[in-house]
């Protein structure tokens, strides 16, 4: 499935600011959702409703025979339901991306990033009675129109996936560090289960996630990594073979302690505005590390991860991305690869090859 979402998706790339409002389809057997969410999209002149869809068999069946670019996409529906049918969707429309409408239960969380790591690309927290308001509305337009690159007006020339010219890396790492965002935990999973069992070095993970989301998530990759995995805190040991995350409640930072590296919580405002951030994690990992660590960005909304990828790369560390074609938002990696810090744009497997290539033989239990 990877290499056929990756083509259409670098097809989706080429879209520009001339071909159409975004087509939107939802999912939902509420219709006081469906009906609200109409509206909302219906106000933008950008987007259009291609259809709307009680239940997961409607969908599938009308996407047999309409173009859509996202689906909203409920996961809690009687019959089918959502997650059961996010691969048969998938499968239906190629051309689509997913945005998963859910609670914030722990329920609500596995679901939810169950599909996010099966290919659904964001998430959107399904508001209460009354919460439909202007931030609601507004954040949801804007994870369309992410979603559906109208955003960006963008050019062949604008997503180019040549590799940047920057200074040739000159330390081995001794940390990978994954920054990731709107459609990188699919990316994330692809990458964590091709890494060798005996891949030894630790892995920091930054990812955009609701707080209430990371125990689950940390559980969920263990799966595809046979890792331990573990939310960081203050002093956390940074330990070869094992997967720290960053904490929703705070930025993932890095210090040398007495015994090796270790992480710290930080709550201070970073550059881009997220929290977790990725810039904090990769701006004081590089200096923690003399610059010995490997920095990989794949999909998501913005830049941030950028100015830590320059410390990082001023430093004598290298950083990867993904490309734009595997990507289901170009912002991130597209960041640093515009600011030509990105020695390699590839799709997520050849990542992972990546990753191990520049590891070396220190990398091995």
């Amino acid at each position: 499935m990877q290499s056929d979402r990756s083509t259409l998706n670098t097809a989706r790339h080429l879209r520009g600011s001339n071909s159409g409002p975004i087509r939107v389809m939802i999912v939902d057997d509420s219709l006081t959702v469906r009906t609200v969410f109409s509206r909302v999209v219906e106000s933008d002149p950008g987007l259009q409703i291609a259809g709307t869809a009680n239940s997961a068999e409607q969908a599938i069946d009308q996407l047999s025979r309409i173009d859509v670019d996202v689906i909203l996409l409920d996961l809690e529906m009687p019959g089918m339901g959502g997650l059961e049918a996010l691969p048969k969707v998938l499968a239906t429309n190629k051309n689509a991306q997913v945005l998963v409408v859910s609670s914030l239960t722990e329920d609500g969380a596995e679901h939810t990033l169950a599909a996010l790591s099966m290919g659904a690309a964001d998430t959107l927290q399904k508001p209460q009675s009354g919460g439909f308001d202007r931030d609601y509305r507004e954040t949801l337009l804007e994870k369309i129109k992410a979603l559906g690159q109208a955003e960006f007006g963008s050019t062949l020339a604008d997503r180019s996936n040549a590799p940047a010219k920057v200074r040739g890396f000159s330390k081995r790492p001794e940390v990978i560090a994954i920054g990731a965002s709107t459609g990188g935990i699919h990316a994330l999973n692809i990458i964590l289960r091709a890494l060798p069992q005996n891949f030894a070095l630790p892995i920091l993970v930054t990812q955009h996630l609701p707080a209430s989301f990371m125990p689950v998530f940390a559980r969920q990759l263990e799966v595809p990594s046979a890792r331990r995995t573990h939310i960081a805190g203050d002093g956390t040991p940074i330990r070869p073979g094992e997967i720290l995350i960053a904490s929703g409640a705070g930025h993932m930072e890095v210090r040398r302690g007495r015994d090796g590296l270790e992480t710290v919580l930080s709550t201070q405002t970073s550059r881009s505005g997220c929290l977790p951030s990725v810039d904090p994690m990769l701006d004081s990992l590089a200096k923690a590390s003399d610059g010995h660590a490997l920095a990989v960005i794949l999909s998501g909304m913005g830049n941030d991860g950028v100015t830590g990828a320059k410390t990082l790369v001023d430093k004598g560390g290298e950083v990867i991305a993904q490309d734009a074609g595997s990507s289901a938002v170009w912002g991130m990696p597209g960041a640093v690869s515009k600011a030509d810090l990105a020695s390699a744009l590839l799709p997520p497997q050849e990542l992972a090859n990546a990753i191990v290539e520049r590891a070396g033989v220190a990398a091995w239990k």
